[in-house]
């Protein structure tokens, strides 16, 4: 995607970031540092006698849905002189139509939108794009338009929008932009700022975005992918994430260093906080918060959440499962946000079976369901996260009427575990990599808890009854354990050679169940150092990769009461921040590495092309310890 940062000083181009053909006439910058948080990825690079500070800024504010919702990220460059000298400075950006999925010769609409504030705003809509429609080779939205903006801030603002080459030629001439609007396949929107004579700091500060109205096509009902105000238009939007810009960064910063704070206290190092904070954006930015487009009633507010990368299906439950923790943690009501519409669609009667639906659209933004009952299936899978989702929710935040009107359905479903969960026949987990296998004990172990999870909060006794049953058969009867008893097995009946990382006994502990004695994760903890891998712990002991997120789901039944086991907690954190600074992947943050090699495969490298994916909100498990709602919008 083009986003270039360039500037001058003193009349010499420099080229910043995101500029990887030389430009005549400019030298590149030398990079001096670069850091990130939970919020901010800041790389400050030196330019002759200036100090660029290139703070790309995406907030992250669930208590505050407007915020949230808007599809537009920051970009702050501040100028700094590094030697005492007062040069001549100008700041250059651009961007091109690579922000809504166009990469080839497409007809492109463009809109240039200035008031007396000295906000200036470019805004490219692609010609001949159905609604709903993405780039099927890497899943970028083709709909709606892309948004480029900024506000002159003691500084002259000038702009173009011309070819890439044209316009970043004029810059290193002149450090200012204008001539013919030349709309063509290379054609970039593009900012220069000129400081004039720089004293002290000077920022200027970009807000890109990727607007999609509607948002989501969910059963034939388009959802409003923001919340607007009175004003409803890209350009009041620009102006009010301008006007925001400050109280955002202010939440932003104080979230920050909570969460680094508190991983820090809860895993006794820098180790836990660095992958929490490189999770947060991610699990954030999978996600859509909508309103109806017709009503805009914020009272009927749903969270979309894209499986990006594995397979794009809508709000799928196996997904919704490992990304709780960071809901649990930050904010609690998303777990019903984001299976207030899974389970409006399971009431509507459209999915024909008894067990839980898998997802509700094969292909996002499509949330239409699966009425010809055909999605993947792994019924007790979804079933046991169904359950297990609405008790954490309702442990969490303490409402116990939501679940009333879909309690026939949870029935339903937890009948089904009643009578397919100690034996399941052959279907996938939610590892659907491995394949379709038959009496997966980590699916019992699942069963059981969701069963013990439904009758706690319905008050049935049989059904926690059974879900005790389930326990007692693998573990003290040992149907899911080795003759010794020391671990779980991978398939149930003693199957002795088998193993796997049984990451479904950490529900057990975040919910607080008991539905395993403790005994039985002393047992499942010690096991994992004996079959570690160069890498890691393997997901179970047919498979040579493993998954960051149930690594620290392992991690944090370690530390489950009458476990305590800190060692195995730090084996797991270390090697999950092992994958992510060993600098074999060129992906954003991948869940699922090899962790030996197998055919060749690199330790350390992403599996099935896995990257960018929610599933690393499971990251916050460990904190997840702690309680819930632990953030407010003060931090």
């Amino acid at each position: 995607m083009t986003w270039a940062v360039m500037a001058r000083v003193d009349g010499q181009a420099y080229s910043l970031f995101g500029v990887p053909t030389a430009v005549d006439g400019a030298q590149a910058g030398e990079l001096v540092s670069a850091e990130y948080t939970s919020t901010h990825t800041t790389f400050v690079v030196s330019a002759g006698s200036v100090d660029f500070a290139l703070d790309y800024f995406s907030p992250v504010a669930p208590h505050n849905y407007t915020r949230q919702s808007m599809p537009y990220s920051y970009l702050t460059v501040s100028a700094s002189s590094n030697d005492g000298s007062t040069p001549q400075v100008q700041v250059y950006s651009d961007a091109d139509k690579s922000w809504i999925g166009q990469f080839g010769d497409v007809g492109m609409g463009w809109n240039f939108t200035s008031d007396t504030d000295g906000t200036q705003l470019f805004q490219m809509i692609p010609q001949g794009v159905k609604k709903y429609a993405q780039q099927d080779n890497n899943e970028m939205a083709q709909w709606g338009s892309a948004v480029y903006c900024t506000r002159e801030n003691a500084s002259k603002l000038s702009r173009v929008f011309d070819s890439v080459n044209t316009a970043r030629s004029s810059f290193v001439k002149s450090g200012a932009l204008s001539g013919e609007q030349n709309p063509g396949a290379d054609t970039v929107v593009a900012y220069s700022h000129d400081l004039g004579t720089l004293q002290g700091t000077e920022n200027v500060t970009f807000v890109i975005g990727n607007v999609r109205e509607p948002a989501i096509n969910y059963l034939g009902n388009p959802q409003s992918g923001y919340y607007r105000s009175s004003c409803q238009d890209v350009y009041c939007d620009c102006v009010r994430m301008l006007d925001d810009l400050h109280d955002a960064d202010a939440e932003s910063r104080t979230l920050d260093a909570a969460i680094q704070a508190k991983a820090e206290s809860a895993a006794g190092s820098g180790n836990y906080s660095d992958i929490l904070a490189l999770s947060v954006r991610q699990a954030f930015g999978s996600l859509d918060l909508t309103i109806p487009t017709e009503s805009l009633d914020t009272a009927e507010s749903m969270v979309f959440v894209k499986e990006i990368s594995s397979d794009g299906n809508v709000n799928t439950i196996d997904v919704l499962m490992p990304m709780a923790p960071i809901f649990y943690v930050l904010a609690p009501d998303y777990i019903r946000l984001s299976l207030q519409p899974v389970m409006d669609y399971l009431a509507s009667g459209a999915w024909p079976h008894n067990y839980t639906v898998h997802d509700i659209g094969s292909n996002y933004p499509q949330a239409v369901g699966h009425h010809d009952g055909e999605a993947e299936f792994m019924p007790v899978e979804e079933c046991g996260n169904l359950l297990s989702l609405v008790y954490m929710y309702e442990l969490a935040t303490g409402d116990t009427s939501w679940k009333l009107k879909y309690l026939p359905i949870l029935q339903e479903h937890a009948d089904f575990l009643v009578l397919n969960g100690l034996y399941p026949t052959e279907q996938r987990s939610t590892d659907d990599g491995a394949g379709p296998r038959a009496n997966q004990t980590g699916l019992t172990v699942k069963a059981a808890i969701a069963l013990n999870a439904f009758g706690v909060m319905t008050g049935q006794q049989d059904y926690t009854d059974v879900g005790l049953h389930f326990a007692d058969e693998l573990y003290n009867q040992g149907i899911g354990t080795d003759p010794a008893k020391t671990h779980f097995t991978l398939f149930s009946s003693q199957q002795e050679d088998t193993w796997a990382l049984h990451f479904n006994l950490y529900l057990d502990v975040l919910l607080k169940l008991n539905t395993f004695p403790s005994e039985a994760l002393v047992m499942q903890t010690n096991f994992y150092p004996s079959v570690r891998q160069p890498g890691g712990v393997p997901l179970d002991s047919t498979l040579g990769w493993s998954k960051t997120d149930w690594m620290i789901f392992g991690a944090s039944t370690a530390m489950a009461p009458g476990v305590n086991n800190q060692g195995v907690r730090d084996m797991f954190i270390d090697d999950v921040h092992a994958t992510l600074t060993n600098r074999v992947n060129n992906v954003p943050l991948t869940d699922n590495f090899w962790v030996k090699s197998v055919n060749g495969s690199t330790i350390g490298a992403a599996n099935f092309g896995y990257m960018a994916r929610p599933v690393v909100g499971g990251h916050f498990a460990l904190l997840a310890l702690g309680g819930a709602n632990q953030f407010t919008a003060s931090g």
